[in-house]
């Protein structure tokens, strides 16, 4: 009797330990996993567009990735359909792995704390000293806490994206990638440039929505400036009428008039609205082509006229 007794309590007291514990932890890691797979499920869903018919012309908003509905768009419309939704799922890819990440390591922290009181740890030191601990990291780590910060909410306002044009202060160029601490960005002279996002205190962007090429010109002082306003114009409205530049341009040239004196030459402004990335191209050919009018019709320039006819082509 006094046996069976023994036998009993030794049951009794590690019964809890033997099966209740482990039963808890096993509960406590399966739930953690299931949620887990759930919410990666649907914040892959959430960063995939619905695929359009072949042959059919791609609605942008059903193609957009439903993360990104919510969020501001600021890709040129302008580009190319295939550009917009590589760009949009590169940015909805990259918000995603950060909600992953967020998710992977909330349950982490749930399960640890949670296996830790089953197993009847206090765990009210452990929470303060992972206060500590974070409060120390994220200050020694503090400028790589602040890149990530930076590259999340670039990605949330869509400041820029791969094949922008930016400028970014030290570095001038078109985007090659968007990370969350590096952006990279390829110069005119094919320098590949690694931007830290929390180094970055301002942003240009040269590929949103539209651009302006702007063409100045010089004539000398004795031309006459109205006749050369003129002719400017005539000229820059006969360019952008050929097919090369007409889907370049979205609007018309505008002369602005006398943009520089100085004594020996002046100089002339004119603007002209392009899609954006274009700018440039249009402002060379319009260049080109005015100095060529001016050469045509007589107006003075601060150079001779036969070594302006050999720069030109003339």
């Amino acid at each position: 009797m006094h046996v069976y007794n023994l036998a009993f309590e030794w049951t009794d007291t590690n019964r809890h330990w033997l099966i209740e514990v482990p039963v808890r932890i096993v509960a406590y890691i399966v739930i953690a996993l299931i949620a887990r797979y759930v919410l990666h499920r649907l914040i892959d869903r959430a960063t995939t567009g619905r695929p359009h018919k072949a042959g059919a012309a791609p609605d942008q908003e059903k193609t957009k990735p439903p993360l990104l509905r919510h969020l501001r768009d600021r890709t040129p419309k302008a580009a190319g359909g295939q550009r917009i939704a590589e760009r949009r799922q590169q940015r909805a890819q990259t918000i995603g792995s950060v909600l992953k990440s967020t998710v992977s390591i909330v349950l982490l922290v749930w399960v640890v704390l949670t296996v830790l009181n089953v197993l009847g740890v206090n765990i009210a030191p452990f929470i303060a000293s992972a206060g500590v601990v974070g409060l120390a990291i994220g200050f020694g780590a503090q400028n790589l806490v602040r890149d990530f910060v930076t590259g999340v909410f670039m990605l949330l306002e869509d400041q820029y994206g791969v094949g922008d044009n930016v400028d970014l202060g030290e570095a001038v160029g078109e985007v090659q990638s968007v990370g969350l601490r590096i952006t990279t960005v390829r110069d005119i002279d094919g320098t590949l440039w690694y931007v830290r996002n929390g180094e970055i205190a301002r942003v240009g962007n040269m590929s949103q929505e539209y651009a302006v090429a702007r063409i100045e010109v010089p004539v000398a002082l004795t031309a006459d400036i109205d006749r050369a306003e003129e002719v400017a114009v005539e000229a820059a409205e006969a360019a952008i009428a050929d097919p090369s530049l007409a889907n370049k341009v979205l609007g018309k040239p505008e002369m602005l008039g006398v943009q520089e004196l100085s004594p020996d030459l002046l100089k002339l402004r004119m603007t002209v609205k392009t899609k954006p990335n274009a700018q440039w191209a249009v402002q060379r050919k319009l260049r080109r082509e005015v100095l060529r009018s001016y050469d045509e019709h007589g107006i003075d320039l601060p150079y001779p006229s036969g070594r302006f006819q050999a720069v030109v082509g003339g």
